[in-house]
């Protein structure tokens, strides 16, 4: 490996690849580890990056790692990494790698920390008058509405990824369950409550890939729920555990060219507002009446084959995994202007 690489004149690419995985912790709470990888995505991903130019080392981003990368740097870490704890955890290996100057995958600390905050997120995008439910925080300090809220509304952790703390009791009719529902998930997950008017309709997501005018929108996914008889459809974790019995994916969507433009154009522009970098998914609601509406976008979404919305917005397009994941780190790697041959 090392002589071929030699004789081209171009060193191997070291990536090191960083991940926080399920560590099997023991709760009442079942979806305690959701937003943490397993072991095989992890190995997914660096069988995806390894060839005979490149090497990928594994980092596990505990209390090690600052002074792992600080010792023996990669040319560039690919970063899935979720953080420890706290309100801006998926900042804090981006920050640590910023901090040691040192490449990577994905969109930066500001934006991991902005998009993880369902509520901030929100503020920020409607004052570029980007259309989204109405909502409102409660807290262990504010446990009471300080307005009105149209009913049903949708009760979630602000601060959570994939669907953790949305049950499927997660929709609320009347002020009452409200506070009972808003009251038992603040002393389970410690964090405020995002309250939010639930849009019936269709659910979308999209998928963005790379930067500049290389930016590419896969069409929009539907997530068609199954069960019909249900007042109230929610991407909730047990739906999402059990998929394959409770929906479908449809891509590219049944919708209307006018309605496809609009979705790709509005998720575009909340790209770029954010200032995402590399790759992200980004989730809608619409109306009956045609009324798009944007639910909350995951600069960091999961990449685990056969389960993750993103590479399957991806495969749809015609990107098997493998090159998904290259593409991934080929758009970082142009952004920071590396030279490698990384093919």
């Amino acid at each position: 490996m090392e002589e071929r690489a030699n004789q081209d004149n171009i060193p191997p690419l070291q990536i090191g690849l960083t991940y926080n995985i399920k560590k099997n912790i023991k709760s009442e709470i079942i979806d305690i580890e959701a937003e943490l990888d397993s072991m095989d995505t992890v190995q997914a991903i660096k069988a995806a990056l390894q060839s005979d130019n490149c090497q990928v080392e594994l980092m596990e981003a505990d209390d090690s790692l600052p002074a792992r990368l600080a010792a023996g740097p990669p040319h560039i870490v690919f970063n899935i990494a979720e953080g420890i704890q706290g309100r801006g955890r998926e900042a804090q290996v981006p920050a640590i790698l910023n901090y040691l100057r040192i490449p990577f995958t994905g969109s930066d600390e500001t934006t991991l920390s902005v998009a993880l905050d369902k509520a901030l997120t929100k503020r920020l995008l409607a004052s570029y008058h980007i259309r989204t439910p109405q909502y409102q925080i409660i807290s262990q300090a504010h446990p009471r509405m300080t307005g009105h809220i149209r009913y049903p509304a949708i009760v979630k952790p602000n601060t959570e990824g994939s669907s953790k703390g949305i049950s499927d009791m997660a929709i609320v009719t009347n002020r009452q369950e409200l506070y009972k529902l808003s009251g038992q998930n603040i002393a389970w997950y410690r964090q405020d409550m995002l309250v939010e008017e639930y849009i019936a309709g269709r659910e979308f997501t999209v998928g963005i890939l790379g930067n500049g005018n290389e930016i590419r929108v896969f069409p929009p996914m539907e997530i068609v729920y199954l069960n019909r008889k249900s007042n109230y459809n929610i991407y909730s974790y047990t739906v999402k555990q059990n998929y394959k019995q409770l929906i479908r994916y449809d891509c590219p969507a049944n919708i209307s060219g006018e309605t496809e433009k609009e979705m790709v154009r509005t998720a575009r522009r909340i790209y770029e507002i954010l200032a995402c970098r590399d790759f992200s998914r980004i989730d809608f609601r619409l109306t009956e009446q045609g009324v798009l509406y944007f639910i909350e976008i995951n600069p960091l979404p999961g990449l685990a084959p056969g389960y993750s919305d993103y590479p399957m917005l991806a495969e749809f397009s015609g990107m098997d995994y493998r090159m998904l994941v290259r593409n991934i780190c080929r758009c970082a790697l142009k952004r920071y202007n590396l030279d490698f041959d990384f093919q």
